[in-house]
């Protein structure tokens, strides 16, 4: 069993600053991707940023220069610097990350997501 919780979320002001962290525990043998989801009310869940193990990064075009996303493999840590906030990036944001629990097996993992909001 694996699992991943988030933290660092919050309320900030319009061009503000946050850092969210996600620890993923649990049976890991090794991780593959880890990312970064959002979901706004009333909205699908959309994609943020992703990394590799390797250290590619994809991010979606409404947070390219404003997002990092990085990782800690020793340590099975991912995290989402977001600069420059904007209201419409309010959301909860979701950890996800593909983990192999044994050489040859991966599963899907999602946190529970933490709130991030950023209004005046």
């Amino acid at each position: 069993q694996v699992q991943l919780v988030e933290s660092g979320g919050g309320l900030v002001q319009p061009g503000g600053s946050l850092r969210l962290s996600c620890q993923a525990s649990g049976s890991i043998f090794s991780i593959n991707y880890m990312g970064w989801y959002r979901q706004a009310p009333g909205k699908q869940r959309e994609l943020v940023a992703t990394i590799t193990s390797g250290g590619n990064m994809n991010y979606a075009d409404s947070v390219k220069g404003r997002f990092t996303i990085s990782r800690d493999n020793a340590r099975n840590t991912g995290n989402l610097q977001m600069n420059s906030l904007k209201p419409e990036d309010t959301a909860v944001y979701y950890c996800k990350a593909s983990v192999f629990t044994t050489w040859s097996t991966a599963h899907d993992y999602w946190g529970q997501g933490t709130q991030v909001t950023v209004s005046s």
